[in-house]
């Protein structure tokens, strides 16, 4: 089945040497840099124009010299550079620039350890380059009637605050070409919570419409083994899986459901200024193409195990994921957001393997989120870990 993707191809690293490096970067990140703490004032780029196009190759250098210190470190991996931030107590976290993907979130255990709560992959992509997918992405599109259609798939660095002891803040920013729209996106890592906060604000003349999600992807040992507690009497629409830049989907799922997809979601009503809304070349006589199914969560104990793909849309503003398999448990909350998103593969997937994760984030694909004229929206994502 082919996609025509309402955002950018998947992010990927020029050669296959780079996709070794940063396999092996993924696998060794249990060994943390001994973070410098230089100083605790705040470091701030110029005022940058960002717009969304390809940046050229991050500056390593000059974002060491500018935001060294406050328990963040730097790392050139071919084109891009690798954001890490680390805690005294072992919380760890890592993100791309200037992709603004977040690859891993570490977190220290009742047992001693720490344990990654984030799924991502990476594989070879086209012309042997490396495919990064999963981990905590922004997937979201701005779009308003009078054909503005515009989404922040690159990031700039403007800003590093805190400090290992306590926590550590990054700042990015993202516009659109004409400076109307600006995306700031901060990534937040705490003792015990991983905080993503996007704060849209609006420039234009006219309203703009946000759909999309911040779209994570959770470890598992296996869904057969996973719970999510909280969500009963919440009302849901069962969907197609969100296909964005990072989102990892099996690649039977569809034929496996009988699904065809006409549009992968959002509203037909959406379409005169969202054309481009991931949708695919089904057979549009299948009876199935564009059914969803309303209900209402009657577990609040509910069971991973079988193929799920929702959009709740009164669900509470925290809920917890536990894993039976790798004994923990998290803690998944959201504001500025009133739909939550949630997908999993099923359980017929090998255990620890690609496809062992659930993927979920706040999100608004039913109805979007108006912005009006010089207006700011904020809204974000949470993860909470609970063995603290």
């Amino acid at each position: 089945m082919s996609y025509i993707s309402l955002f950018a191809a998947n992010y990927t690293l020029p050669s296959t040497k780079l996709t070794k490096s940063l396999i092996s970067f993924n696998h060794d990140h249990s060994s943390v840099t001994q973070f410098q703490n230089n100083s605790n004032n705040r470091r701030n780029l110029p005022l940058l124009q960002v717009a969304s196009i390809p940046y050229p190759p991050v500056n390593v250098d000059y974002l060491e010299r500018e935001f060294s210190g406050h328990g963040v470190t730097f790392a050139e991996l071919g084109d891009s550079c690798v954001v890490r931030m680390g805690l005294e107590s072992g919380s760890m976290a890592t993100l791309m620039l200037p992709s603004g993907l977040v690859t891993s979130y570490k977190v220290p255990m009742w047992h001693g350890g720490t344990l990654e709560m984030l799924h991502t992959t990476v594989s070879e992509g086209e012309n042997g380059g490396g495919k990064i997918q999963g981990g905590v992405s922004l997937a979201v599109k701005c779009g308003s009637e009078d054909g503005f259609s515009w989404s922040p798939n690159t990031w700039a660095l403007t800003g590093v605050t805190g400090d290992p002891q306590d926590s550590i803040e990054v700042e990015l920013i993202s516009s659109d070409s004409e400076g109307m729209v600006e995306v700031k996106y901060k990534v937040n890592l705490q003792q015990d919570v991983l905080t993503s906060e996007l704060a849209i604000t609006n420039s234009k003349t006219s309203s703009i419409r946000v759909t999309g999600s911040v779209v994570t992807h959770l470890t598992i040992s296996t869904p057969d083994a996973t719970y999510v507690i909280g969500l009963e009497g919440s009302n849901f629409f069962n969907r197609p899986p969100f296909l964005s830049n990072y989102s990892i989907i099996p690649p039977n799922w569809s034929q496996d459901k009988g699904r065809g997809y006409k549009q992968l979601w959002g509203q037909t009503s959406l379409n005169k200024f969202l054309s481009n809304w991931v949708v695919s070349e089904a057979n549009e006589e299948d009876s199935t193409i564009g059914k969803e199914v309303e209900g209402e969560e009657s577990d609040n104990y509910k069971h991973l195990t079988e193929e799920m793909s929702n959009i709740y849309t009164n669900a509470p503003r925290n809920f917890t994921i536990i894993d039976r398999g790798r004994r923990n448990s998290i803690v998944v909350g959201r504001n500025g957001f009133e739909e939550l998103y949630m997908f999993s593969p099923g359980s017929t997937h090998e255990w620890y393997g690609k496809y062992a994760y659930v993927c979920l984030g706040p999100s608004a694909m039913l109805t979007p989120i108006v912005i009006r004229p010089e207006d700011t929206w904020s809204g974000g994502q949470h993860l909470h870990n609970p063995s603290l």
